[in-house]
């Protein structure tokens, strides 16, 4: 009895560990397989929902487009050069040891032709002038005097009153007061120009651009006391490059910027029949309208317009700069834009001339190209009219 009642709970707690083990193992058995149903669920989910990201990829930005057109471009000959004066005079005078004894004008001051620009003292040519007259009045009653005596000794020579050697004399006499009259006339002359030469005049219209002559200095002959442009006309001296050089002939239009950046009129008067050898230019010659955005000595440059030619064309939008080189972003049928390498030339105002890498008809993305790469999906939309955009801006701003 004893040994039974120590069996039977041991008989007991054996079936219960039992079946907790059991229940413990259908527990596993469940969580498995609700895991396994799990991912068999999202699986399905994922492959399910695959196709459609692939077949339709969100758009990555809204672009216009535009593709090559055709216009007729002026052709231009690119140059630069200093600005000169067309003709520049030097006035000085002919006159030594002379005092400047007032100056009329200024750099910057326009003359015409035979306005007072200086004088000279001019107390010396005076007087000289005055002795000189002197003498010539002298001289003239001399050659009266002569004159009277040959006449009579020539009218006594048929009747033999006088001596042919006489008669001679007489006439010799007559010559000599003549030569001394004339004689005197030409030093008369020479300090009537002495004494206009203190009077220094402009000898063409135009403007002081140098000024020398200063009051109270003593000259010299051949000093420099003033420069004139002639006319006020200056020229640009282009320098064009010997390949371009054949291309420009007289009377072409030019536009020539200044310092101050607005263009000037010009026009091509004549090309340097030579080339430097070193730098391989050639120098143009251009008269350059009156204006005041133009000075001499001015570095410039400018366009020579040599002609019309005809340019595929892209707004400058389309064009990107990448790596040195200018890409457009074609766009295919699927909106999916390929970036291609162009070429490109010349520039005017917000178009470009495309050269090369691009077939026309091809549409390239127009605006916003700049945020995009290579194998981005776009969404294309209509361009705005620039009258529409202007006037929707100003109603946005009315608002």
């Amino acid at each position: 009895m004893n040994e039974k009642k120590i069996l039977m709970p041991s008989s007991s707690g054996d079936s219960h560990r039992r079946r907790l083990a059991t229940r413990r193992i259908v527990l596993s058995v469940v969580s498995i397989l609700i895991v396994i149903v799990l991912i068999a669920l999202y699986s399905c989910s994922a492959h399910d929902k695959a196709p459609d990201q692939s077949a339709a990829p969100k758009p990555a930005l809204a672009v216009t487009t535009a593709s090559l057109q055709q216009h007729q471009w002026p052709e231009l000959v690119l140059a630069t050069g200093n600005i000169a004066a067309w003709r520049e005079v030097i006035i000085g005078t002919e006159l030594s040891g002379l005092r400047l004894e007032d100056v009329m004008v200024d750099v910057g001051d326009k003359v015409t032709h035979g306005q007072l620009l200086a004088t000279l003292q001019d107390q010396t040519q005076k007087a000289d002038l005055a002795q000189t007259n002197a003498s010539l009045a002298e001289a003239k009653a001399t050659l009266a005097e002569a004159s009277a005596n040959a006449d009579r000794a020539r009218q006594l020579q048929a009747s033999g009153a006088l001596s042919a050697q006489q008669i001679d004399q007489y006439v010799t006499a007559e010559q000599t007061a003549r030569a001394q009259v004339d004689s005197f006339a030409a030093h008369a002359q020479t300090d009537e120009l002495h004494l206009s030469q203190t009077h220094i005049f402009a000898p063409d219209d135009g403007i002081i651009s140098a000024r020398e002559a200063t009051v109270g200095a003593v000259v010299q002959p051949g000093q420099e006391l003033f420069h004139l442009i002639r006319q006020q006309r200056l020229e640009w001296r282009a320098e064009v490059d010997s390949a371009e050089l054949l291309q420009i002939k007289p009377g072409m239009p030019v536009f020539v910027v200044g310092a101050s950046g607005k263009k000037v009129k010009g026009t091509v008067r004549v090309a340097a029949p030579t080339v430097d050898p070193q730098s391989r230019n050639g120098l143009v010659y251009v008269d350059l309208a009156r204006s005041d955005d133009v000075r001499a000595g001015m570095f410039a440059r400018g366009e020579f317009d040599v002609g019309h030619s005809s340019a595929l064309t892209l707004p400058q939008s389309a064009v990107l700069l990448r790596d040195g080189f200018s890409y457009v972003l074609r766009v295919d049928t699927n909106n999916k834009v390929a970036q291609t390498k162009v070429a490109t030339g010349r520039r005017m105002g917000n178009e470009i001339e495309i050269t090369g890498g691009l077939q026309p008809g091809v549409a390239v993305v127009a605006s916003g190209a700049g945020f995009l790469s290579d194998g981005d999906v776009i969404r294309i939309v209509p361009a705005v009219p620039a009258d529409n955009a202007s006037s929707d801006q100003s109603a946005s701003q009315a608002r």
